[in-house]
């Protein structure tokens, strides 16, 4: 291991995510281990570990080069774990964690929405657990193939455990950006992952969805919404994308014509990006709706407020399984009341 490396790094949870930024350190020479489900390590197992970017970089990891585990290996002592499980699954793997890595360990909480952080840091409170942020969508292309569609920096709490990582994480691509307060970045990012139920709705790739007024219509909605409730919280979120996310909903409203002019940098989207909602829809899994429109609505009761569009959005995604179908952005519209 080169010298300028801190130390090995655990993937806790090899999904698109995890499999992503775990194997650009792994390729830049950094040792990882990836703890994720039968499903996913499988595949890797047999095909390796591709990692591609909208830039055109390509790096492969041969299959007997990965180290993959369904758990926590025993004796495993990471100088830094990144925590990318589903938000459901976070108390259960940070308490997995805590069970089985030294006290103090540095976990970065990888994951969509606000709480997440806090959830691990109440089961594992040995752990030194930080928050961050992933401004990017990574789609699994094929078995053991991922590809990052979108630009951006990853963003974390600032730590003095995470300062010496800046370096090894800028040369495998993947650069990360330290913040003292690093609520306002989740709440800019949770901005923009408001439009993740309605993409999967939608059934469409994501750079298409957008290209429709229509549904840009809802995602507008639903940023309006959580603008208000964050306005009244005091909170004013970070601008994480081209735009800031104030004058999203007013961008998102242009007709079809002038959006593909006014929004390019938005737009600089590949077209194999879609977001992992619709990957779970896709395969019958749980969304994170609770982990995006949810937290709208609970900052909005919190402050003695309502946000019934985002609640509208929990209940679709929560009724998808039981009634699977593509919405029409007409039918979104309506459902939105719009």
């Amino acid at each position: 291991m080169p010298e300028d490396i801190p130390g090995e790094v655990l993937v806790m949870g090899a999904g698109t995510i995890g499999c992503f930024i775990g194997g650009s350190l792994a390729a830049a020479g950094v040792p990882v281990t990836f703890v994720g489900r039968p499903r996913v390590l499988e595949k890797l197992a047999v095909h390796g570990l591709t990692v591609t970017d909208m830039d055109g970089a390509t790096h492969r990891l041969p299959a007997d080069s990965l180290r993959l585990c369904e758990q926590v290996p025993n004796g495993n002592q990471p100088a830094l774990v990144l925590l990318c499980v589903k938000s459901g699954a976070t108390a259960e793997a940070a308490g997995e964690l805590a069970f089985s890595l030294p006290a103090g360990t540095t976990v970065v909480s990888l994951q969509n929405g606000i709480s997440n952080c806090a959830a691990a840091s109440r089961t594992g409170p040995s752990l030194n657990v930080r928050a961050g942020m992933v401004p990017y969508n990574v789609a699994e292309i094929g078995p053991g193939a991922f590809h990052r569609g979108t630009p951006g920096r990853l963003a974390a709490e600032d730590d003095a455990a995470l300062r010496s990582w800046q370096a090894v994480f800028a040369r495998a691509g993947v650069p990360l950006d330290l913040h003292a307060d690093l609520l306002p970045v989740q709440w800019g990012k949770l901005m923009l992952n408001l439009n993740n139920p309605v993409n999967a709705l939608s059934g469409l790739p994501l750079r298409e969805e957008l290209m429709l007024r229509g549904y840009r219509r809802c995602f507008a909605s639903l940023i309006d919404e959580a603008l208000g409730v964050l306005n009244v919280a005091g909170i004013a979120p970070a601008q994480v994308a081209a735009v800031p996310a104030r004058r999203l909903p007013g961008l998102l409203r242009l007709p079809d014509w002038l959006f593909r002019i006014v929004a390019a940098r938005m737009l600089r989207i590949d077209a194999k990006a879609r977001s992992s909602m619709a990957d779970d829809l896709a395969l019958g899994r749980r969304t994170e709706i609770d982990a995006l429109s949810g937290e709208v609505v609970r900052l909005a009761q919190t402050h003695g407020l309502s946000a019934p569009r985002n609640a509208r959005m929990v209940a679709l995604l929560e009724a998808w399984p039981q009634q699977p179908k593509r919405w029409t952005a007409r039918q979104l519209q309506d459902a939105l009341g719009l």
